[in-house]
């Protein structure tokens, strides 16, 4: 089975960061994707809820702002519950295992590390060193294209 999601979009607003009674924090925010469309279409979005959690939630409640470009990987969640009149209802969710910067320029007064904030079990091309690749010109085989 595979449940792997890869967004990026821009978020509909401050990202909400609580603290769990056993003192773990979690960050919850939704963001605006755009769908494809082809050409003379009305532009259409997805607003997505995310929610990530201990460092993750940490960093994108300290980094991220309303209207900002975020990038995340991860899987997709779904939550039952009954609404305040008894209703079943059922929320799906992304949980956020990787959280990066979308923007790539940065407005003034903008404080943004350049680091991002992977999750603690898998690796991530965010954990590589410039060791870690072997540049081009250094490759002996032909490239296929």
């Amino acid at each position: 089975m595979l449940n792997v999601v890869v967004l990026s979009g821009r978020l509909t607003a401050d990202p909400e960061l609580k603290t769990t009674a056993n003192g773990i924090s979690v960050c919850s925010f939704s963001i605006a994707v755009e769908r494809r469309f082809k050409s003379g279409e009305e532009r259409q979005s997805d607003f997505i809820n995310i929610v990530t959690w201990r460092s993750s939630a940490e960093f994108v409640s300290k980094y991220f702002k309303k209207g900002q470009m975020i990038a995340i990987r991860g899987s997709i969640q779904t939550r039952r519950y009954q609404d305040k009149d008894g209703n079943n209802r059922t929320a799906f969710e992304v949980v956020a295992d990787d959280v990066q910067f979308a923007d790539f320029a940065r407005r003034e007064g903008d404080a943004a590390p350049v680091a991002s904030a992977p999750a603690a079990t898998p690796a991530s091309f965010s954990n590589a060193s410039a060791g870690d690749f072997t540049s081009i010109d250094e490759v002996d085989e032909d490239l296929p294209f």
